[in-house]
This record gives structure tokens, sequence and C-alpha cells, in this order.
């Protein structure tokens, strides 16, 4: 990984191409991606990207049939390639899943996750965020999302090269572990922290290991530590997810970017000869999964045990919650029912302080709970529960550092009468939620308790998210609450939607001035 010496300075015609008179269809047909003829072929007066002097070779190049897409997004000007691209899905040049992978690429390639895996790293977390909202959009707007995150794409890019013009090199395969050793020089290497020593043993897995072998290795690190508020797992979450769209083989460049990510301790000394805060609850939580009972994956659901969790979640220390869920499933708790409490005290933390902190609890627990599900081992799905109720208290302290929690709880939210109380339609919801946001937040659950389904508000929350979101916490937050109200029992999930709407944009808010650029560019 290196600084880029110079910037190609990408000069290239545009072929005049017809208005967008047809994109829904084309974007139906980009998802089975054209298998045939040259890649690149009649993008532009771009067939061949010019490679030349002014290429720094040194950096990691892409397969040949996404490279030019994604040096197309790379050289193109921020105010000039919403336009650009918007031609070239018109004209059939490029589907949405070509796309897709170009975005999470360029921002792959030339976006460094320091000093935190945040801020304008933003930029390549949000992709599979925008992605799902694509999918859940009405036909009228699953463009919208990917259009927004080639923006996000270009505001990240020259702030990077602001902070110093980083680029992803190209691995060093002089230094590239043996056939059979990949994994243990990857343990050894997250283990030091090594950043160098993980960059090349992550190349070496991607080439000999399974998919799933590598993500039940990840699993055991991407959550040991609580530094840059829970987004090296939601990194982990998102660039796997991401993968299993775009495909497997452009894996190894996103998952050295990944390592890159899990190994950032910026402002701390090396954590392995170190004892620092971030990382004690990752150590003391192994021995404490391979401690418990050998079913505890079978429990009963006892909503009187998440009920105890809210509460000693609202005032414990991380040890103490972990020890807690811990015991429950001694007692024969189900995991479902710890979850039911970890996820309502997540939005619960929006309502009583809707901002940056709290929000990221929600998309923590999105992604701890993605993780969790998928990896394999039940000792490294133990310690990824336990890990996940030991992060909640850290929200909740560091929310407290940055100001009040309002008395707000998700008990609050009580069954009305239907004649007496009726609910409001989605559109009159979110509507008063930028005046009234616990009124609306009340409606919401009476509307969804009464029987009239979900999806009308989640529509209704896409739509603004879509006119109104000027960030990509917008997407990450919506897309991780609208897809994790289906994991809650029914019981509790009501709650922890209509919890989660005081983060949520409201209907007074204007659309942003980047969206009625989109719209009117795509027709």
């Amino acid at each position: 990984m290196t600084s880029r010496l110079a910037r190609r300075h990408f000069i290239a015609g545009t072929a005049s191409s017809p208005l967008l008179s047809n994109f829904l269809t084309r974007w139906l047909g980009g998802l089975e991606e054209r298998a045939t003829g040259p890649a690149f072929a009649g993008v532009g007066n771009v067939s061949q990207p010019p490679i030349g002097l002014a290429d720094d070779l040194r950096e990691v190049r892409f397969h040949d049939e996404i490279e030019p897409w994604v040096r197309v997004l790379e050289e193109t000007p921020r105010d000039e390639l919403i336009g650009r691209m918007a031609r070239e899905v018109a004209a059939g040049q490029i589907g949405y899943r070509q796309l897709l992978a170009a975005l999470f690429l360029a921002g792959v390639r030339n976006i460094q996750p320091r000093p935190s895996v945040g801020f304008k790293f933003h930029a390549v977390l949000v992709v599979n965020s925008a992605h799902l909202a694509s999918l859940d959009a009405p036909a009228a707007q699953r463009w919208l999302p990917i259009f927004w995150a080639l923006d996000s794409f270009k505001a990240s890019q020259a702030r990077d090269i602001v902070e110093g013009n980083w680029t992803m090199a190209a691995v060093d395969e002089s230094r590239l572990p043996a056939e059979g050793q990949a994994i243990t020089a990857f343990r050894g290497a997250i283990e030091k922290w090594d950043e160098g020593e993980l960059d090349v043993a992550t190349a070496a897995l991607t080439r000999w290991h399974t998919s799933g072998e590598i993500f039940d290795l990840y699993a055991e690190y991407a959550a040991r530590d609580f530094r840059s508020i829970g987004h090296k797992v939601i990194y982990l979450a998102n660039c796997y997810r991401t993968l299993e769209t775009i495909g497997w083989q452009h894996a190894e460049p996103v998952l050295r970017s990944l390592s890159y990510a899990l190994a950032n301790h910026v402002g701390d000394p090396n954590p392995a000869t170190s004892d620092l805060p971030a990382d004690r609850d990752g150590r003391e939580n192994w021995p404490l999964a391979e401690q418990l009972r050998g079913d505890w994956m079978v429990g009963r659901i006892d909503d009187g045990a998440t009920t105890e969790l809210l509460l000693a979640l609202r005032q414990c220390s991380p040890t103490e919650a972990s020890r807690l869920v811990f015991e429950q499933l001694q007692r024969g708790v189900s995991p479902v029912s710890i979850y039911d409490g970890l996820f309502n005290f997540a939005a619960e933390l929006t309502m009583r302080q809707p901002a940056i902190v709290p929000l990221h609890a929600v998309t923590t627990t999105n992604a701890i709970h993605y993780v969790f599900r998928k990896v394999r081992s039940p000792r490294t799905r133990a310690w990824l529960l336990l890990q996940n109720a030991a992060f909640l208290p850290h929200f909740r302290q560091e929310s407290q550092r940055r100001g009040g929690l309002a008395d707000r709880w998700v008990e609050q939210f009580v069954t009305a009468d239907p004649v007496a109380d009726p609910s409001q339609t989605p559109s009159e919801v979110f509507a008063e939620l930028g005046r009234q946001p616990m009124a609306a937040a009340q409606r919401a659950f009476n509307f969804l308790q009464q029987g009239h389904g979900v999806y009308p508000l989640i529509q209704q929350a896409r739509e603004l998210i879509f006119l109104k979101g000027n960030d990509s916490h917008d997407y990450k937050y919506s897309s991780a609450v609208l897809e994790d109200y289906f994991q809650l029992s029914p019981g509790w999930r009501d709650r922890y939607l209509a919890a989660s709407l005081f983060k949520m944009r409201h209907a007074q808010e204007g659309t942003t001035g980047l969206m009625q650029k989109i719209q009117q560019a795509l027709g």
C-alpha cells in the first residue's frame, strides 16, 4: 500500500447517447450482466483505457472487464460523473451489477481506512446499504441510491487526496506465504497487528481457501476491539455481502482492504503488547464463550429475559452485560430473546439521543448479528453474541459523554384502542416526525399493531431517504433497521421499528440538490 506518484489525466470523449427513456428495463437486464463481447467495448471513446507513463504500475489492478470502468469513476470529475454514468446506463454500456462492482472497487483502491475506519471511508462502507435500498425501492427509484453513492465516492476520493493521496498497491508476490501456510500466517500477523505480513497473508488466503473458510477466520477478529465504534465488523459484513453480489473474483483487493482496516489502531500503541480498554472485552469473552453449555443455541423464547437485559443495559458495564448474557444462555434462554433485547436497546439509544453514536449501536448490532448467523463455529458465534452485549454499554457511555440521554424507553409504546386512537397513514406519520417524534413513533407503533403491515412504512421511509438523505449514515442506518425488523420476535419488532424512527428522515425536509441532479440526469 503506497501513495500514488502522479494522478492519471483521463481524457476521453463521450459518445452521444439517447436519454434514459428505458433505464428501468435496462436495470433489470443489467442484473444478469453481459457475458459476451469485449470488455468495455463501446463505452464512449474509451474502449481501451489509456495506459502509459502516467500510470503508477505499482497500484493494484483489477480484472480486465472492470478495470476500465473503475478508471472512469476515478478520473471523471465529480460534477460530470452523474451525467456521464446516466448516459452510459441509458446507452446500455454498463449494467447494474457492473456499476456496483466498479463503485465498490474504486473505493477500495482509492480510500484509506485511516485514521479511522469511518469518516471518508463511509463511501466504501455504504455501498452494500445503497444496494439493499435499490433492491427494495419502487421501480422508478431503483437507480437513485447507487447514483447517490457515486457522488459519495467522489467526495471521499477528494478528501483522501488532500490527506496524502493513498492508493492500494499491488501485492508483493515475493512475500506470499506458501500454499498450506496462509491461515497460520494470517493468524500470526493479525494477532501481532502487523500490517505488512497481514497484507500478503490475506492475498494468499484468497487464492487457496474458500470464501466460507476465510469468513470464519475474519469472524474471530472483526469484533475484537471497540475502535472505530463498530466500523470494523460493519466492514466485514458489508464487504462479504457486496462480494456475494459482484462476484468472488474481486475478493483479493477487497479483503486486503478489510485486513488493513482490522489492523487499524491509529493513536494507540500496538494492542498485541498493551492492555487497552478497547481490547479487553474481546479477550475476556473468549474463555467465557468456551464455558457455555454445549446446546446453548437451543433455548426458550423468554420475554422476561429480554426485559431483564434491556433494564441492565441501561446502566451496566460492558463486562456485566456479557456476563448477564452468559448467565441467560446457561439458564436456557434462546439467543433470539437475547437479540430481541440487544436490538431494542440499540434502537432505544437513538430515541434517547438521535445522534451519530447511538446510530452506530444499531448498525454495529446489525453487522454482528449478520456475522453471528453466517459463521459456522459455535464457539465464535457465542463469542460474537457476548461481544455484541459488551459493545452496547460502550455506545451508551460514549453517548452520555457527548450529551444527555432523554428518558424515553421502548416500553413506553402502548397498544392503543383503534376506535379512540386510530392509526395514521405512513405519510402522516412521517409528516409528524419532524414536529413531534415521540407522537409519530407511537402512531407508527399503532399502525403496526393494528395489522396494517410494515411494508407501507418501509416504502415511505425509503423514499424519504432517497429524496432527503445527505449522508452515508442515512443509507447505512435505514438499511440496517428495515432489514432487522424481520429478525426480531413478533412481540418486539414493532417497538424496535417505532424507536428507530427518531433517526429517520421526515417529510418536512427538502429534496437535496444532489438528488434533484440525479433525477434530472436519469430523465
